[in-house]
């Protein structure tokens, strides 16, 4: 079981809170072209509703968890929480392999 179980037969209205993307125009925004903006605010502040909202915007869990793997950056409390929810490994996630090579940079 998961936390998304309930998610195929959830019944009540969805959308992604407004809050989320406050800093945005949402009368005019490209809900595609910022997908990875959109799935790292809600991973990072959004409530369950807003997790479905997105699932049923960009194709299901596995839409949502192919978009996970694009973000750009995430903690590392957030990091281990979509590897753990969506079965990902961290190798997986753009925004591991970015930190990686930024310490290597670092470090060197």
């Amino acid at each position: 079981m998961t936390i998304f179980d309930e998610y195929k037969t959830y019944t009540g209205e969805v959308s992604i809170s407004p809050s989320l993307l406050w800093e945005y125009d949402l009368s005019c925004f490209d809900w595609w072209k910022s997908r990875k903006i959109v799935v790292q605010r809600i991973i990072e502040r959004g409530w369950l509703k807003d997790f479905y909202a997105a699932f049923k915007l960009y194709g299901g869990i596995e839409g949502f968890r192919e978009i996970i793997k694009e973000v750009p950056s995430l903690s590392p409390r957030d990091m281990n929480f979509v590897c753990v929810v969506f079965n990902l490994k961290k190798e997986e996630l753009k925004c591991y392999t970015r930190k990686l090579l930024r310490d290597r940079l670092l470090n060197s």
